[in-house]
């Protein structure tokens, strides 16, 4: 598939904001960290300035961004609408939880409220998103089990380095936290390395002979193209990448988005202070560009089954 800029941008701005909302509501529902209410009301902000851009960038991969409120209205049988709705579902829950944190006004039992809602909604928006992808059974390498795991652990993860940021700023970023939140980015690259052998292994439902109906003749195979120039479907569905090079940014997204990560919450356990906060900045930088090249891949490396007519294989 094309792997728009405006697409990867909403997967990763998005998910890493509904995964900072995610932990910030867990630091408030479970008490198990003590987070300055000026540090978490500016984490909050972050956390929906990197929503909002996500949702906003999604829009420009349309044909008309101005009739992008349409999709709202198809929620019974559409992943994308669903994943609308729940997006505008969780802005007022989160936008009470982010006050909660500064105005007196806002109750505590309110506060855990609106804390759960933006817990539960988060998650659930990004699984919609995750669906988006996974529903379609006409490309074969979202339509498995991976894609919705990996969403939501790479949401986790991507929040969790953020996350970081605001406990150390706080004074809370000790060994055992930062532990917690590398065995989850572990886990995230864990199934992604997973997701990449089993795509690499799968043996494809379809050929061009299944796709032509002409399979029981034998063998079949095209004479010529059936155009002599790129037409919109193999812009969009027929993206190709080397598979040398997606070796090589496989790699490197391992490296940004696992090694260096985890190497810098393991130094900045040890550390406190400004140094600290300056490891697990860096750390977040490394992760979200591991994200966003994996994002990339994920994309380009997706085949629709509509090449078939074209020669190509899924």
């Amino acid at each position: 598939m094309d792997p728009a800029y405006s697409v990867i941008i909403f997967t990763s701005s998005s998910g890493a904001g509904y995964g900072l909302l995610v932990w910030l509501a867990l630091a408030r529902l479970t008490q198990a960290w003590e987070i300055g209410p000026i540090t978490a009301t500016i984490a909050c902000l972050v956390a929906l300035a990197l929503v909002t851009a996500g949702l906003m960038s999604s829009t420009f991969h349309l044909g008309h961004p101005e009739r992008a409120w349409r999709a709202f209205t198809q929620w019974r049988s559409s992943w994308l609408s669903r994943e609308g709705v729940a997006a505008v579902l969780t802005y007022p829950a989160a936008l009470v939880f982010t006050a909660g944190w500064l105005w007196a006004g806002i109750s505590s039992t309110l506060m855990s409220v609106a804390a759960l809602a933006t817990l539960v909604l988060s998650l659930t928006t990004v699984f919609t998103t995750s669906m988006i992808y996974a529903s379609l059974k006409t490309i074969p390498r979202w339509s498995n089990g991976f894609v919705t795991p990996l969403y939501l652990a790479f949401s986790l993860a991507s929040g969790g380095l953020l996350f970081s940021i605001a406990l150390s700023i706080s004074n809370m970023a000790d060994f055992t936290t930062l532990l917690l939140l590398g065995v989850v980015i572990l886990v995230a690259w864990a199934l992604q390395w997973y997701y990449w052998r089993y795509i690499d292994s799968a043996q494809a439902e379809s050929d061009t002979g299944t796709a032509t109906g002409l399979g029981y003749l034998g063998e079949v195979r095209q004479l010529e193209a059936p155009h002599t120039a790129e037409n919109y479907l193999l812009k969009e569905m027929g993206y190709q990448v080397a598979q040398k090079h997606a070796s090589r940014l496989r790699r490197f997204a391992l490296l940004c988005g696992f090694l260096v990560p985890a190497i810098l919450l393991f130094l900045a356990g040890s550390t406190s202070g400004i140094l600290q906060v300056l490891l697990l900045l860096l750390a977040t930088i490394a992760g979200l560009t591991g994200v966003v090249v994996e994002r990339w891949l994920f994309f380009a490396e997706a085949r629709h089954v509509v090449t078939l007519f074209y020669g190509r294989s899924v």
